[in-house]
């Protein structure tokens, strides 16, 4: 039998909450920086429980469109609030783990094996990409393309076919962990920072130091709000 006709669900409070502050944003003309009205209010104005508000704040946070201030309030982020749904945030979510170990399996080696195998054009092609990456920040922006640029010259220095090949089969993984990391409030210097000091020890020929502060780095990688969030709270 077709599953083409399936049970209508009703979207959680917290969603429809999400709706709302979408639309307060756009009909107020409210840009990043500012800030969203109070907890208390929105639960008055909306009539739902401070829960559903705490819910739909924490979703928003989860994808970097809003920033949650100790004592001060909800800021936006952005300018406006275009969650994406949120069956691909629990997707998400769910493969994000494994590629993170993935990543921390294959790129710790990817960076002893560059140590030892790197020639001054790999050297040179990992500098571009830490001043790409340096670059697009001071721009106010993520530097993923220097990020990325950075990953694969360590990959290309480390001269192990089998290991990029790996790394190529997870690629779309990589760039939602990397965008995920890299969209944690205040994440990008401390990426370019952790980057340098894997460059330094690939430029020093350290094995040792160059795996471990890739190690290092991909850890903090890991950290980031989506892991922490329950889909089912």
């Amino acid at each position: 039998m077709s599953d083409s006709l399936r049970p209508v669900t009703r979207p959680r409070m917290y969603e429809q909450v999400m709706a709302q502050l979408r639309e307060h944003v756009a009909s107020e003309g409210l840009q990043a920086g500012d800030r969203l009205p109070p907890e208390r209010e929105l639960a008055d104005r909306l009539q739902v429980s401070r829960a559903s508000i705490k819910q739909a704040v924490v979703v928003l946070e989860v994808q970097g469109l809003v920033e949650s201030r100790h004592g001060g309030g909800v800021y936006l982020r952005t300018s406006s609030l275009d969650p994406e749904p949120l069956a691909a945030l629990v997707d998400r979510r769910r493969r994000l783990p494994d590629v993170l170990d993935a990543r921390e399996a294959i790129e710790t080696k990817l960076a002893e094996l560059a140590a030892l195998r790197r020639t001054d054009d790999d050297l040179t092609a990992i500098e571009a990409a830490l001043e790409v990456m340096r670059t697009q920040i001071d721009d106010g922006e993520l530097g993923e393309d220097g990020d990325r640029q950075f990953h694969a010259a360590v990959a290309a220095a480390a001269r192990s076919t089998l290991l990029t090949d790996f790394m190529q089969g997870i690629r779309e993984g990589i760039a939602e962990s990397r965008h995920e990391s890299l969209q944690q409030l205040d994440r990008p210097p401390k990426s370019l920072a952790q980057h340098r000091r894997i460059a330094e020890a690939i430029r020093a020929q350290d094995a040792a130091a160059a795996a471990a502060a890739m190690k290092e780095h991909l850890e903090t990688v890991s950290r980031v709000r989506l892991l922490t969030w329950n889909p089912e709270a």
